[in-house]
């Protein structure tokens, strides 16, 4: 896909009304109502959401899939092939915040990914380095470790998203600098290490705001961006989507 892409986090936010308002705003709104727009939704909100979306260009994503390949006795989990039954495009896979409150670990990731594009629904692999790592000079080796599973997928289109922990709801943000190389960083250790590497798209994740959104887009090797707490807002998710449209 040409162009960049752009994809709301909602977390653990709305209610069953506000999900269907907010939802309906940005229906309703030419500039995220495209194809290269997503909205991830709680689960419990999913299958609703779909419905509203029947007919729709915007694409819904999911929060986080199960680690568990097949149906059983697996209760709470959600399984991939749930998410593409009730019509995600695309599910987060490995959130910095599910990394830090549930301990999720690479083998648990690594079935995730593998669940998800055997179920036909894109991941999004999540990377990204504390405030701590990058003060130690570790940052590197941090995103390249949480990106080694990538080397035992060997099939599948993926999305990676950038995401600096130490800039996720704290209102910083990463230099443009910084951001370009570990974007390039990441692309450069996929081409010599992923196999489907010709695909690789790296969105960034981290204070993505109205007011920054089409520098951070327009820096090399930004494919799109993972937005968090502006994407609840319907007026400051568009004019996001409306820097990203005019770069396609």
């Amino acid at each position: 896909m040409a162009g960049k892409l752009i994809i709301g986090n909602w977390k653990m936010n709305t209610r069953a009304q506000s999900a269907q308002s907010l939802l309906d705003a940005l229906l309703a709104d030419s500039e995220c109502n495209q194809s290269w727009v997503g909205v991830a939704a709680p689960s419990v909100y999913l299958a609703m959401l779909a419905q509203r979306l029947q007919g729709a260009s915007l694409q819904l994503a999911a929060q986080d899939v199960s680690g568990f390949a097949n149906d059983g006795a697996y209760t709470g989990d959600v399984s991939a092939a749930m998410l593409r039954d009730v019509g995600c495009t695309y599910v987060l896979v490995g959130h910095s915040e599910r990394r830090q409150y549930f301990a999720e670990s690479n083998p648990l990731l690594l079935a995730k990914m593998n669940n998800a594009l055997a179920a036909g629904v894109v991941p999004v692999l999540c990377v990204g380095e504390t405030l701590e790592q990058r003060e130690q000079g570790d940052y590197l080796q941090v995103i390249y470790q949480q990106l080694s599973i990538l080397v035992d997928i060997d099939a599948g289109d993926y999305l990676i998203a950038y995401e600096p922990v130490w800039a996720i709801g704290t209102g910083k943000v990463a230099t443009l600098e910084q951001i370009a190389e570990i974007h390039s960083a990441i692309k450069t250790w996929c081409l010599q290490n992923a196999k489907p590497s010709a695909n690789i798209r790296v969105l960034y994740g981290g204070s993505v705001k109205a007011e920054n959104a089409e520098s951070i887009l327009k820096t090399d090797n930004v494919d799109g961006a993972l937005v968090g707490g502006a994407s609840l807002d319907a007026g400051s998710f568009r004019m996001i989507c409306q820097a990203a449209g005019k770069l396609i």
